[in-house]
């Protein structure tokens, strides 16, 4: 095949010729296989495919949707050699990394299929008549969670399996009932094709209806704004820069009917070291932080880009410590040419400050590929706070250390903030006493707070919380990553003096799911 297709409903469509391809980032050669921006009329099929879709999926049990899980999983499985290998040439992650990215791909949709099969996700609620109440009878009011529509799922760059095609937004849409229409990322749109297969020969084994997927290719955001902008689409879900999230946020909110839009756009990540925990451990935590920094070629959402700390003797030499040890480390390629783009143009705008110093790195690498220098930058805190804009991504390989004169310049640093998905915290058993204003006020900002970790690493786990105030995200009180996303794609209802006959199966007085209710103000899975 030399031109890629959009996956619509089942059945390839090549409407246009080619106009973009992949590119292998080690060797910036270009893919053999183009692509072009899907048009209007193949986003109005795949929509209204994925609107026809949910008029028969709504109805479908949490068992039929756990085994469609399932089967993508296994399907995935089943082409993991190839879509390793090309993902690989797409992105330059490497094979030993992509391998346990499909691992975590392939378990968050049998840990959503889990979640169906246990039944509580619905929230189901019971609150029954009360006839003689006085002044007034209680009517019996039932309620329980719903999917609420098609999701439009915006894949990302550095996760080309577990937050693209069948990634976290995918797959919790699906175990809520919710069809999906896939903008694939311009990356690695070789790789998107391949989980778009799977996906419907899961489609055709499951005896699903073809338009429960759909995958468009484009660049750009007319695309995808076109696609969020479809009367068809309830929801979408998003993960990538700050200003893609935001396009979509506003194109979502100007429509007819404007609809939720949950975009994780990145974080600076603040990480907090004190005084005592420099002079304890200080060559461990170094080593654990550059690990974490680099991690990735630091194209995570999560690694930490802020590093904060009082100024001593023992702060300097840990700047010291640090430097060294990023120099000694090989620069890694990065995903493609737009990320080294937007990597230089933010490090020019940091080191433009006079107040920033650039211990080592802050240029392009000297190498074939889409390569950055390791970098270490260092600020104070009174220049930090005199200057907003220090507080800006750097998406790859960069750290800023920044050396405040005393505590509470410290805490004026981290009240600055704006939202972040994750803060850390680095300290002493015997400091937690008097670290507690600190982590009450990195709560206000962060929507994960690491004690004496890095917050690189995601587990995919119920208590999980994968977001965090603007402009960390835009929907501060839901999570992208865990088992409660699924919250996202549903919305509930209520149900007024309904027959037992009429009600859902989550509802009905003698719980023949067998699932945890609340009913009458006590948790049950009681029957009868």
């Amino acid at each position: 095949m030399t031109h890629g297709e959009h996956w619509i409903a089942g059945k390839l469509s090549q409407q246009v010729p080619a106009t973009f391809y992949s590119v292998n980032p080690r060797t910036r050669e270009q893919g053999s296989i183009g692509f072009s921006d899907a048009t209007g009329a193949e986003i109005d099929r795949a929509c209204a495919a994925a609107r026809e879709a949910f008029a028969v999926t709504r109805t479908y049990s949490a068992a039929r949707l756990a085994d469609f899980l399932d089967a993508v999983a296994a399907k995935i499985e089943s082409h993991k050699d190839d879509m390793i290998a090309t993902a690989d040439r797409e992105t330059a992650l490497g094979e030993a990394r992509l391998t346990g990215e499909l691992g975590r791909t392939t378990g968050q949709l049998r840990a959503f299929a889990g979640l169906l099969r246990e039944g509580s996700y619905v929230g189901a609620i019971i609150d029954s008549a009360l006839p003689d109440r006085k002044p007034a009878p209680r009517q019996d009011i039932r309620r329980m969670l719903h999917p609420i529509g098609p999701v439009a799922v915006f894949a990302a760059s550095n996760f080309p399996f577990a937050f693209s095609v069948c990634g976290g937004d995918t797959a919790s849409a699906w175990a809520a009932g919710c069809p999906v229409v896939v903008k694939a990322h311009p990356g690695h749109p070789e790789t998107a094709q391949l989980f778009a297969q799977a996906v419907t020969e899961a489609l055709s084994d499951s005896g699903f209806p073809a338009g429960f997927f759909s995958l468009l290719h484009g660049t750009g955001y007319e695309v995808g704004t076109r696609l969020v902008q479809h009367e068809a689409i309830s929801t979408v879900g998003f993960t990538g820069s700050f200003g893609g999230g935001m396009a979509l946020y506003k194109a979502a909110a100007q429509r007819h009917q404007p609809i939720p839009v949950y975009a994780e756009m990145g974080s600076v990540n603040p990480t907090i070291i004190t005084q005592k925990t420099l002079e304890t451990r200080g060559e461990a935590l170094a080593e654990g932080l550059v690990n974490s920094v680099l991690l990735g070629a630091g194209q995570f959402c999560t690694n930490p880009g802020l590093v904060l700390m009082q100024d001593s003797a023992e702060a300097r030499s840990f700047v010291h410590m640090i430097a060294e040890k990023v120099s000694a480390r090989t620069p890694q390629v990065l995903l493609n040419a737009q990320i080294l783009a937007g990597l230089e143009k933010s490090i020019a705008l940091t080191t433009g400050a006079s107040a920033v110093t650039v211990v080592t790195g802050g240029q392009p690498a000297n190498e074939p590929g889409y390569c950055f220098q390791n970098t270490v930058l260092q600020t104070n805190g009174r220049d930090f706070l005199a200057q907003p804009g220090l507080a800006r991504e750097h998406f790859g390989p960069v750290t800023l250390l920044v050396l405040c004169s005393d505590r509470d310049e410290w805490m004026h640093v981290l009240a600055a903030l704006e939202g972040q998905l994750t803060a850390s915290v680095h300290g002493e058993p015997d400091e937690a006493v008097e670290l507690v204003d600190v982590l009450g006020l990195l709560r206000e900002k962060a929507g994960r707070v690491i004690w004496n970790g890095f917050p690189t690493g995601v587990e995919v786990v119920y208590a999980q919380q994968h977001g965090g105030p603007f402009p960390a995200t835009t929907a501060p009180a839901t999570t992208s990553v865990g088992l409660t996303a699924v919250a996202r794609f549903l919305r509930p209802v209520a149900y007024q003096n309904m027959p037992d006959a009429l009600l859902p199966d989550a509802l009905k007085m003698n719980n023949p799911l067998g699932i945890w209710r609340i009913v009458n103000g006590e948790l049950t899975r009681a029957t009868g």
